[in-house]
C-alpha cells in the first residue's frame, strides 16, 4: 500500500506550523497507524531529517496519549477505537491521509502532533478523587451498591482522558471528560461525601482553563474512543444544580 501523508509540523508552541508532504510505500494492511508513522520516522532519521513527533505509550488503547486528527476525525475514521488500534487496512482505496494535532486553545501544541493536555490533569486534581482513608482491603460486599449504579459508574470510569471530546467539539468543551470523572464517583457511596465540593471545583477549574460550553451537538460522544454516553453530562448538570 502506498500513501501520501500531509502531516502538521511545528517546532514548538511559539513557532508557526504548516503541513509537510511525505510519501510512504510498502505499508502492510495489518500495520497499525502508529507503526506506519514509525516506518516513516525510521526513514527520516536515516536521511538526517527530524522525525515526526507524536505521543504514544501503551499502544493498547488504555493510556489515551496517541490522540491525533486523521482525515478530519479524532483518532481516525473508525469509531470506538484509539489511534494506536487503527489498522492501515481501513485506508484501502485512500491515497492521501491528513494528520494533525488536536485543535483547542487549552491544548497548545508542544511539537508536531503532540499537544499539552496538562489542563486535564489540573481538572482531575481539582476534585477527581475521594479523600477518605481507605485503609486495608475490606469485604467486597460490606458497602452495598446496586448493579445498575455500579455498571453506570464503570461506564463513566473507562474515560482515558485522550481529549478527543474537546478536539471534536466546536466549542472545545471538556464537559464529557469532566462529567465522566464526576459521574464515576457520584454514583458510588464512597464518592457522595464530597459530591458538592467535587463538582463545583472541577467545573470551576474547567471554566478557568478556557474550555468552552456544551451546546449538546453530540460530537464528543461520536468521537469518544470509549463511547461514553452524553447522559453523563446530564448527571453532572444535576449534581451541579444540587451543589449550588
Amino acid at each position: 500500500m502506498k500513501f501520501t501523508l500531509k502531516i502538521w509540523r511545528q517546532q514548538n508552541r511559539e513557532s508557526k506550523g504548516c503541513f509537510m508532504t511525505y510519501h510512504v510505500d510498502n505499508i502492510a494492511p495489518e500495520m497499525s497507524f502508529l507503526e506506519m508513522l514509525d516506518s516513516l520516522n525510521q526513514r527520516l532519521v536515516e536521511s538526517n531529517v527530524d522525525p515526526v513527533a507524536f505521543d504514544h505509550d501503551c499502544r493498547e488503547g488504555i493510556c489515551g496519549s496517541c490522540g491525533m486528527y486523521i482525515n478530519g476525525h479524532p483518532h481516525g475514521p473508525v469509531p470506538g477505537i484509539t489511534t494506536c488500534h487503527l489498522s492501515m487496512r481501513f485506508f484501502r482505496g485512500i491515497k492521501t491521509i491528513w494528520i494533525e494535532p488536536w485543535r483547542a486553545k487549552p491544548f497548545p501544541v508542544i511539537k508536531d502532533l503532540i499537544v499539552d493536555r496538562s489542563t486535564f490533569d489540573a481538572i482531575q486534581t481539582a476534585g477527581g478523587f475521594i479523600s477518605v482513608n481507605a485503609g486495608g482491603a475490606t469485604e467486597a460486599n460490606s458497602i452495598p451498591v446496586s448493579k445498575k449504579d455500579s455498571d453506570k459508574a464503570f461506564d463513566a470510569a473507562v474515560c482515558i482522558g485522550c481529549g478527543a471530546c474537546v478536539a471534536s467539539c466546536k466549542n472545545a468543551s471538556a464537559m464529557l471528560f469532566v462529567s465522566a470523572k464526576v459521574s464515576q464517583f457520584a454514583l458510588l457511596p464512597q464518592g457522595r461525601i464530597e459530591a458538592k465540593e467535587r463538582v463545583m471545583s472541577m467545573v470551576s477549574k474547567m471554566d478557568e482553563l478556557g474550555f468552552g460550553s456544551c451546546s449538546n451537538t453530540g460530537a464528543c460522544e461520536a468521537a469518544c474512543p470509549k463511547q461514553i454516553n452524553i447522559s453523563v453530562i446530564a448527571r453532572m448538570n444535576r449534581e451541579f444544580c444540587k451543589a449550588i
